[in-house]
């Protein structure tokens, strides 16, 4: 069945493509400008290469999806039929400089051209699984490598002339925005327990409502959530803070925790759903760091050191969700002042932190005070304008009282507003 497709797809980048079935393969023609910009230097050289020694060479996963959905992918994954040492021989004959050789054994060669790295992995069958590694054996056989693959939508390849091989619906699933398991979801989540949460990653970032899961996924998910107590916290980190940032996130914490999943990825079993969902309404729009949605669910600093045990997250990270989880409460905007803004102001002017202003920032989102997000986002910190050396020439010697006089000269310029100089705070020392 050979049929025309026209203007369909919104981004009107799809007008005039062919579609052809086959039992269950389906192909067609993509020539959009995000496609079009991927051909640098660097990737027609790399192509070249593998025509030449009559390999295939198709981009993979991810990117194609990005492309049909009228984005140009942040990274570009390749697939082959040579096998490992193929790639290397026929770099070496180029005069390719190959670089970072730990994917060797899985069968990932990155190759280096251009001045652009690529990474190129020889089509495999998943042999053995243990629910978060697996030990591979290669193919020659497209069909095979995308049935191992995680979701339709990620099980695409797409050819060099622009032509899509779809071996599994994904183009069908992309276009209903649905997210779909390849198989049986059962199967694919034993094989890596983390593909639970890139399923609640994906139906964030592709589908439009609420009520579009199977519920035999969710079956699925139930069933084997334990097994995410086996895989690493790093992993978990990277899927969860994505999830955090995406749409639909009240509603995929809610499963999260419906499911049983929440135990096992180090969240606290005692969270308080009502103030994520208040939370998440107040950061809408405003780009939060992961942590400080993920803080709301926290009810005490130890629910933020008990997650860094499980999932290893960044000092950076760590310091976030216990300063929101410190002062959500104790660092509010003033009632009684004409300037709402001016707790957290003497907070910054008396934190020595560098990342002091960052933090207030996120506080204030978590807050929901967006008005006076802006005014801090304008505001600087101003240097306090007495230091040491100006009281020892206005006669203190005592290292002890110069403290304490710096600390109340500090008092009186943030009550002003820090609108007093030098010569005006210095005047109290000479009264005294």
């Amino acid at each position: 069945m050979l049929r025309c497709l026209r203007h369909w797809w919104p981004s009107g980048g799809w007008a005039g493509l062919r579609l052809l079935e086959r039992r269950h393969l389906f192909t067609m023609k993509l020539q959009s400008p995000e496609f079009q910009s991927l051909f640098t230097e660097g990737l027609k050289a790399l192509t070249e290469l593998f025509v030449k020694e009559n390999h295939e060479l198709r981009i993979a996963g991810g990117a194609v999806r990005d492309l049909l959905n009228g984005e140009k992918p942040q990274d570009v994954d390749f697939a082959t039929t040579a096998t490992p040492e193929q790639m290397k021989g026929l770099f070496q004959a180029a005069g390719v400089r190959m670089v970072n050789n730990k994917g060797e054994k899985h069968g990932t060669i990155t190759a280096r051209l251009h001045n652009e790295n690529f990474e190129i992995t020889t089509l495999r069958i998943d042999v053995v699984t243990d629910g978060r590694h697996a030990e591979v054996e290669f193919t020659t056989d497209w069909h095979k490598d995308a049935e191992r693959r995680d979701l339709t939508i990620n099980s695409m390849f797409l050819g060099f002339d622009g032509t899509l091989y779809d071996y599994f619906n994904g183009y069908e699933d992309l276009k209903n925005k649905k997210v779909r398991f390849v198989g049986h979801a059962k199967k694919r989540i034993q094989e890596d327990y983390l593909r639970i949460l890139r399923y609640f990653r994906f139906y964030g970032r592709i589908v439009d409502t609420l009520d579009a899961h199977d519920p035999e996924t969710l079956e699925a998910i139930a069933e084997n959530a334990g097994g995410l107590a086996g895989v690493s916290g790093e992993r978990i980190w990277v899927e969860l803070k994505k999830i955090l940032v995406g749409s639909h996130v009240n509603h995929l914490m809610h499963l999260i925790y419906d499911l049983d999943v929440a135990p096992h990825i180090g969240l606290p079993a005692n969270a308080s759903l009502e103030e994520f969902d208040r939370v998440s309404k107040n950061v809408e729009g405003f780009s939060p760091k992961p942590m400080t949605l993920l803080a709301s669910l926290f009810k005490a600093q130890d629910d933020v050191a008990k997650l860094d045990l499980r999932l290893k997250i960044s000092k950076e990270e760590r310091n976030l969700g216990l300063f929101i989880v410190k002062y959500r409460k104790d660092l509010v905007k003033a009632t009684d002042s004409s300037e709402p803004l001016k707790p957290y102001q003497d907070f910054l002017i008396d934190c020595r932190e560098p990342d002091a202003a960052a933090r207030v920032s996120e506080l204030l989102k978590y807050q929901g005070q967006h008005a006076l997000l802006r005014e801090l986002q304008r505001w600087s910190v101003p240097p306090f304008p007495v230091s040491g050396h100006d009281l020892r020439r206005a006669g203190v010697s005592s290292g002890k009282e110069i403290g304490a006089l710096l600390q109340q000269l500090r008092d009186q310029w943030k009550k002003s507003g820090y609108r007093m100089e030098k010569e005006e705070l210095l005047s109290f020392v000479k009264k005294t």
